[in-house]
């Protein structure tokens, strides 16, 4: 008889609307870049990451091919190729984590020294990020994590492969997963240049509220007490949620990023004197992301301010003893000051146009895709308290 437990549901945990807001993006469009939750211990950051695991679509994959290739479109450089286009076999995303003690070669792959003994061949055995490809990495405490080895890590998610010299055996592999990153900020700051790699970023905090804490407390006593029967209790949301995810994905293609939008993101940008360009490339993805998750081809600029609210707050110049996060009513007025239309819009004002920079969609056609993050249950929105 199995033992595996089953996962906490997604949409069971209470409160953290913007963590699981944060997390449904990336699983929507790993585009974005992941997601780094800092929070104090003992707020759910671990088990909304696993809880997010389960609600990944399945994925096809090459059977026996030991980097998780896509028989639809095989990489023609996998070392475990060449492989024919077609068939297949499904297999839940994987969940993968790296452990804080971690070495190099466990993270990339090292020489198979079974091989090498047996066979007398170098070959080449498959590290995380390979088994990673196509699933979710979870990096607990990322901020104790060596230096170099964030560096490698965040390198492989940007690009989407990794690179692998080892003893004479040189290897490329794709490596595209969604990262997550959890830490506790009173063990320490990741370096500015390592935060910056990170497409959004959360703070967490338990909640004050009475009522919000006991239906922590309660959910998690039930869940403890049977968890095959409590995850059966919330199967339909997560099947929505699951659901909604791929209407997403399909969505995403047609999403629209106009330049009133474009215009917008790269004014909070400036605003708020972010470093570089990545910014503005991480806020155009997550709108378009946002918009996907509504059900919208256009992005809007509810979506542009939300999308500022996830990718900013680490990557503006503060002082040492600032508040985290955004000045709202700063956000709100540069968002304000270069609203308007895209060129290819109605001039006249009075006219229809096309809805985007800010104009609301009709009230009268539902959205087309997977649930906006206003519109799951309050009492499915969350925090849990980790074991």
């Amino acid at each position: 008889m199995s033992t595996t437990r089953s996962p906490y549901p997604f949409s069971a945990i209470v409160g953290m609307s913007d963590l699981r807001l944060a997390l449904l993006l990336n699983a929507v469009s790993p585009a974005v870049g992941g997601v780094l939750v800092r929070g104090e211990k003992g707020t759910a950051k671990s088990t909304a990451v696993r809880a997010l695991a389960a609600l990944m679509p399945k994925v096809a994959v090459v059977p026996g091919c030991r980097f998780s290739c896509d028989p639809s479109a095989p990489d023609p450089d996998c070392t475990d190729g060449p492989h024919e286009t077609g068939g297949g076999t499904m297999r839940p995303a994987a969940m993968v984590e790296l452990p804080v003690g971690a070495s190099e070669d466990r993270l990339v792959g090292a020489l198979d020294i079974e091989r090498a003994l047996a066979d007398g061949v170098k070959a080449y055995q498959p590290g995380l990020l390979a088994d990673a490809h196509r699933g979710v990495l979870y990096v607990d405490e990322v901020n104790l994590l060596h230096d170099h080895l964030v560096d490698l890590l965040l390198d492989a998610a940007a690009m989407g492969a990794s690179y692998v010299e080892r003893e004479g055996v040189s290897v490329r592999h794709a490596a595209r997963f969604l990262l997550v990153g959890t830490m506790n900020p009173e063990e320490g700051e990741l370096r500015p240049q390592l935060l910056d790699r990170f497409g959004l970023t959360v703070e967490v905090t338990a909640s004050r509220a009475t009522d919000e804490r006991v239906d922590v407390v309660r959910r998690r006593l039930a869940y403890d007490a049977d968890p095959a029967g409590f995850a059966a209790s919330w199967a339909e949301e997560e099947q929505s949620l699951r659901e909604g995810i791929t209407a997403a994905r399909e969505l995403l293609p047609e999403v629209r990023l106009g330049d009133a939008a474009l215009r917008q993101i790269a004014a909070t940008c400036a605003a708020f004197e972010v470093d570089g360009m990545r910014a503005d490339l991480v806020m155009a993805r997550t709108a378009t992301a946002l918009a996907a998750w509504a059900g919208r081809t256009d992005v809007l600029a509810e979506d542009v301010r939300q999308a500022a609210l996830l990718a900013l707050p680490h990557r503006r110049r503060r002082n040492p003893f600032d508040a985290p996060g955004l000045d709202e009513d700063k956000l709100d007025e540069t968002l304000q000051q270069h609203s308007g239309t895209d060129d290819d819009t109605d001039p006249d004002p009075d006219g229809p146009g096309d809805d985007d920079g800010g104009c609301p969609p009709s009230q009268d056609e539902p959205p087309a895709g997977g649930p906006s993050e206003g519109s799951l249950p309050e009492q499915n929105r969350g925090e849990e308290q980790e074991q």
